[in-house]
């Protein structure tokens, strides 16, 4: 569709975070800094794992548990290697169905949640089921990134 796509994720390993009772801005900016600090080393290999992206960040509306990720590169999925730091683990997410919408710009948690608002009326105006109880964000660029920025919000097909 012109306003979304439909892709299928395969099962994968992301290394995740969870900060809670904070704004998500500040437990996204948190988050990051925890799973930096991972892939710079903080494992038990002591390991400098290559950036990827996207981040996400896991919204459930309503609740105040922010759940950050980073995707573990295709390189470690077997074994990747464990967090030192005891609010930092590796996640498998399963195989899925997901919708996505895409835009451009400097992504606040206020343009996320429109963005999602905005996907979630699309799909129940054509009738496609999905998992209304949350939502991922996703952030494909630095901050230092100027133009052509590229976000996404994903909703879980039922």
């Amino acid at each position: 569709a012109k306003d979304y796509e439909l892709r299928q994720y395969e099962t994968a390993k992301w290394v995740s975070t969870v900060i809670r009772g904070e704004t998500q801005k500040e437990a996204m900016r948190q988050g990051f800094w925890k799973l930096f600090h991972y892939i710079q080393g903080k494992n038990d290999k002591e390991m400098k794992i290559d950036m990827t992206v996207p981040v996400t960040c896991l919204i459930k509306p309503g609740c105040a548990d922010f759940k950050i990720s980073f995707f573990v590169p295709f390189e470690h999925q077997d074994s990747p290697p464990q967090p030192t730091d005891s609010d930092v683990f590796v996640e498998e997410r399963k195989a899925a169905a997901i919708f996505v919408r895409s835009f451009g710009g400097f992504a606040s948690p206020e343009k996320y949640a429109e963005e999602a608002e905005v996907l979630g009326r699309i799909l129940r105006n054509r009738g496609q089921p999905f998992h209304e109880d949350f939502f991922y964000t996703a952030g494909y660029d630095s901050p230092f990134k100027l133009f052509n920025r590229h976000n996404e919000v994903w909703y879980f097909k039922k």
